[in-house]
């Protein structure tokens, strides 16, 4: 799962003006790999490049107990909540952002093989679903898509904004899809991962910043949350 963790963001945006920005809720998605990166350019969290691992890309995922465990997914939710609350006091953008954090964890135990964990014990969890490119694939379009058109609906605005956020999104996408294999774990992959997803948080603030939701009247429009 990739540009499919966005889904969420998209969602809770759509559904609710309190929720946060559209920038700050496209962080909270990829919190959770934002860490694992981080802790692995660290040595805290570990993969590895195996080919043929899984039939869509070559990442053995064999030590990440404090990203990907649901309980570390959770902290990570709550810690994000919190911040959110304290920052914004708002209740509804604390408790959106906290489930955009955790919803995660949801989505890689679709995708991945079992490698995520409940604490960080020895049993691991994954559907798999990476193994079978032609549920995965329409799987992560289809649910991206459908959370993007809703934002679409309820959100008004110029169409250029959110038309390149998808767009770049797409480019990035086909390319993990698509692009050559890396055929090594290391830094150069964990900075390109992190940079992609500076670049998608980046287009979805300037995004968030040029629509407002249907929810806003008046004299609310001029604060519209990024």
């Amino acid at each position: 799962m990739f540009i499919g963790h966005f889904a969420p963001a998209f969602a809770a945006r759509a559904t609710t003006d309190e929720a946060a920005g559209l920038g700050k809720l496209f962080v909270a998605a990829q919190l959770v790999d934002i860490a694992f990166f981080t802790f692995a350019i660290l040595g805290v969290e570990k993969m590895r490049i195996v080919p043929g691992i899984t039939a869509m890309n070559p990442f053995d995922l064999y030590h990440m107990p404090l990203t990907h465990s649901l309980l570390g997914s959770a902290v990570f939710a709550a810690v994000a909540a919190i911040l959110m609350g304290v920052f914004t006091r708002s209740g509804v953008a604390a408790a959106w952002t906290g489930i955009v954090v955790l919803s995660h964890w949801l989505l890689d135990l679709l995708v991945h093989r079992p490698d995520l964990t409940m604490a960080g014990g020895e049993e691991k969890y994954g559907f798999g679903l990476w193994n079978s490119p032609l549920v995965a694939m329409p799987l992560e379009l289809a649910i991206t898509g459908l959370a993007f058109w809703w934002y679409l609906r309820r959100t008004k605005g110029p169409i250029v904004p959110p038309m390149a956020l998808m767009g770049v999104m797409l480019v990035f996408q086909a390319f993990n899809w698509f692009g050559p294999e890396p055929r090594e774990a290391g830094i150069a992959l964990y900075l390109t991962a992190l940079f992609a997803y500076a670049i998608m948080a980046a287009l979805a603030f300037w995004t968030g910043s040029t629509r407002w939701h249907r929810q806003q009247v008046g004299l609310a429009v001029a604060s519209v949350r990024r």
